[in-house]
């Protein structure tokens, strides 16, 4: 999807820590309304902590975060950004809910907690259904499903509150191999046929950067923001990955 002018999300200086571990240093970037950003580095280099920051669920210690062009304390519409968190299709199968009620429940950030589900929430649960292809498990209990399955089910969690941004971290954790590949053609379609903008964060830095449009590496300091198959080269891998950059760049088939 072409991206537009409108800045849906922008980090300046932003810096985090853990007690005295940094964990950000000093980052600025911008997502642009339907882009397509995928973010790669190693573990524990900061990914998980940034997406948090962007929900609202971490306070950065330095620099200002801007949702929908407001600062993030004055941005109040949290369901235009749906989130898949890491390994949600590794959730709890024995929970006694269908596919269905799973799905409904990502309209309650539209809805606050105590309010009823209307006509609308129902018609726009089984949009999200539609959309990720899984409107004939409506009555199956979520943990008769397989991972790609469940993954499906997630995602239309997220597109039942009508977002705007969908956020994904590692989303193809304890998915099989032959699911993947369907569940990647399944995002561009999201982001070229329903026009969202998308954050994917991801290990697999093979897929991200065939798939994304941006890519955005990530190993507490951004080490390089752009086009993503511009981008990715042995100095980069090795600023991002020290001594896995072997490895990594061993099983990088762009």
């Amino acid at each position: 999807m072409p991206v537009g002018n409108d800045i849906l999300i922008e980090l300046d200086n932003v810096s985090f820590s853990y007690g005295l571990v940094p964990v950000l240093e000093r980052l600025s970037f911008s997502v642009h309304q339907g882009e397509y950003l995928g973010i790669i580095g190693p573990n524990g280099g900061g990914k998980t902590t940034l997406l948090k920051i962007i929900l609202g669920l971490l306070d950065p210690m330095e620099g200002t975060v801007r949702i929908f062009g407001k600062d993030r304390h004055d941005f109040t519409e949290r369901y235009r950004i749906g989130y898949v968190p890491q390994r949600a299709t590794q959730a709890d199968g024995s929970f006694p809910a269908t596919v269905f009620e799973v799905v409904r429940s990502g309209r309650t950030p539209r809805l606050g907690l105590f309010h009823g589900f209307t006509k609308k929430d129902n018609v726009a649960v089984v949009r999200a259904m539609e959309i990720a292809g899984i409107e004939r498990y409506s009555r199956t209990l979520i943990g008769d499903l397989s991972g790609g399955e469940r993954q499906r089910v997630f995602i239309a969690r997220a597109l039942a509150g009508e977002p705007d941004i969908l956020i994904l971290d590692e989303p193809t954790v304890g998915v099989d191999i032959g699911a993947q590949k369907t569940f990647y053609e399944f995002l561009e379609s999201l982001n070229q046929k329903h026009k969202l903008t998308i954050i994917f964060v991801s290990h697999d830095v093979d897929v991200v950067s065939q798939k994304t449009q941006t890519l955005l590496c990530l190993n507490h300091n951004l080490v390089c923001y752009g086009p993503s198959l511009d981008l990715l080269d042995d100095h980069i891998l090795k600023r991002l990955y020290g001594q896995e950059a072997a490895k990594i760049k061993h099983n990088y088939h762009v």
